[in-house]
Formats: structure tokens, sequence, C-alpha cells
């Protein structure tokens, strides 16, 4: 099934004619629970890896023996979702309960050191083909592979995630890799997808406001102050969420592939590449909802009568608190490291 986004709820280029010189594209991959292939562009599914290629490893040194077995994880997901799709939800049976308690149960690996290989998480593979706004890799390549460590323990500060990006040509892959090794725990249930198939749309973006000139963020605001007070106005009963520049006319909510990034939780700063300092583009928005609880004016016309969670959340990954990671390419050499944000 295909995923549509609503139009929007005003034209905001009739509203501020300027911004059509801002107007760009970003691709919604609106991932869903399904079965994915090597073949398709997925959320949580198979990667076309080569048989006699390294699978990517976190060396880092960091506690790795401790956590949630991945399988584990996905049961009680699956629990959850049986008694969530019940009609009415009355919750957990007491049979249902005492099953996730024990899935929740942290196990130890007794004989893994903080220094073993772990093999790192396939969080996603974007072929060209089906992304618009998916650029060209280096040398050519056509297929964007994402992994990340299932652990929170990186950096300086040893609470970062720790995210590793593979450009390839699909077409000279052979072999692939049947049974790719797994994490025997995780840290971090977050880090776990969900298997997923992508229904990519393109659509019209806009900058972050806080990006925009100072003149026409001040008519912006000015005007959602109007709206506003106009909705503290209006009766209890015909109150309605006020349509905002911000979540409803720029940038769409959920994993999406290029277009620009929202700078929602903290002040805007440049992402420059650190090899030849270009200012950087957005490459990928990793989301941990697809749409919110409030208007939801982004949710797709398909998914229309579906409450906000867990249907929200389809691929179950978790950034932040509950937030996005914005992940930036150098336009100039996109074997340059990557970047990255949360917000």
């Amino acid at each position: 099934m295909t995923r549509n986004t609503p139009p929007r709820p005003l034209n905001v280029e009739v509203l501020f004619p300027e911004l059509v010189a801002y107007r760009g594209t970003t691709t919604r991959l609106h991932p869903r629970p399904g079965s994915p292939n090597v073949a398709a562009s997925s959320v949580g599914g198979p990667m076309l890896w080569p048989a006699d290629e390294p699978w990517p490893v976190c060396t880092e040194d960091h506690g790795r023996g401790h956590g949630r077995r991945p399988a584990d994880i996905r049961r009680e997901r699956e629990v959850l979702a049986s008694a969530w799709s019940r009609d009415p939800f009355t919750g957990l049976t007491d049979e249902e309960r005492q099953l996730v308690n024990e899935l929740r149960r942290p196990h130890r690996i007794a004989e893994a050191s903080e220094t073993d290989p772990l093999p790192l998480i396939g969080l996603a593979q974007l072929y060209r083909r089906d992304i618009p706004d998916l650029p060209v890799g280096p040398d050519d390549c056509d297929l964007l592979q994402v992994f990340c460590c299932p652990f929170d323990a990186h950096g300086a500060e040893r609470y970062d995630l720790l995210l590793h990006l593979r450009w390839r040509r699909s077409a000279e892959v052979g072999e692939v890799l049947a049974s790719p090794p797994q994490p025997q725990v995780a840290g971090y249930d977050g880090y776990v997808p969900e298997p997923c198939v992508v229904h990519p749309e393109q659509v019209v973006t806009y900058p972050f406001a806080g990006l925009l000139p100072e003149e026409l963020r001040a008519r912006i605001d000015a005007w959602e102050e109007v709206l506003g007070e106009e909705a503290n106005q209006s009766d209890e009963e015909d109150r309605a969420e006020p349509v905002g520049y911000q979540y409803d006319l720029s940038i769409p909510p959920g994993w999406r592939v290029g277009g620009l990034a929202s700078w929602h939780a903290t002040d805007p700063y440049p992402m420059d590449c650190l090899t030849c300092a270009t200012p950087m583009r957005l490459l990928l928005t990793i989301d941990s909802s697809e749409w919110d609880g409030g208007s939801g004016s982004w949710k797709p016309l398909e998914d229309r009568d579906l409450r906000p969670h867990p249907f929200a959340t389809p691929t179950k990954i978790r950034v932040g608190r509950d937030g996005e990671l914005n992940v930036f390419a150098c336009p100039a050499d996109p074997e340059h490291p990557h970047r990255w944000n949360l917000q």
C-alpha cells in the first residue's frame, strides 16, 4: 500500500511569496511493518552484504556483556501489539504480563570483554532507484546502508550512539551473506529495529523558521500569534490546534531522505565538513515517530484512522528523548566522514 501525505492545511507560498525561493523536496520513507528482502529498500530489513566482506563491528572500549536479547525485545513488542490491537483495549492478561516481565529480564554474557568486536545492528538500506532525494554516493554507489552499535556508550562523555554508514554499488555484490552476525545483547531497546518495508513519497519542504531572514521570520511569528489568539477565542467544542509554520507547513516528521533539517530542540549551528570545511547537507533523518499526537496534519491519508501509539512508531527505533537523528554528508566528497545531531 502506498502512503500519501495530505495537502497542507494552507498554501504557505500564497501567504509568504518569498518562500518560493526556499522551496525544496524531501523523500518521506513511510516505513511500515513487513518482510523486506535484500533487494528492497527497508528499515530493519536484511542487508545486501557480500559473503566475503567482514560485517561492521564496534571496537570502542565499553561494556557489552549486559543487556536484553534482541529476540526478547522483539517478542515483547509482539505481545504488546497483540494486546493493543484488542478492541476495546483492556490491558495485558495475567499470562501476558508474566511473559513480558520474563522477556524484560536482562542477561549477562560472562565471557564478553569490553574490547571484543561487537556486531553492529543494521538500521536501514536505501537504494537510489527508490529514493528520489538520495544523492549519488562515492564512485557512483547506488546503495546506502546504515548501522549502529546497540549500546549508548561512545564519545568523550561515554553516552553517545555510534553510527556507521556504508555506500556500495549493488550490482557488484555477488554471493550475499546469509546469516549476518548479531549482538547477543543490546544495551538499549531503541536501537533494535522492527523489519519495515518503505513507501517513498517525495514532498515539498521549507527551511526551519530560525534559518529564514529575520524580517520574514518576524512576519511568520506575527501570523502564528494571530491564529493562536483566534483559536483561544473559539468555543471549546470548535477549538482546534492552530496551524503552525514549523509543525504543519515546513518540515515533515518521520524517517526521510534529503531536504532540510529541523532545529526544534537546539539553536541552529553550522554543520561543516570536518575534513574540508564545506557546509554539509542533510542526508537522512531517523525519527522516533512518524507523526505526532497533536494536529497530526502530516499523517498519511491511509493512516488517518489510526491512533498515535503504537502505530506512529512502526520501526521501534528511538533516538535521544524520542527525538530525531539528522545525518549530514559532505557534498564536495561523499567519502568524507558524516556528521549527525539529535533534535
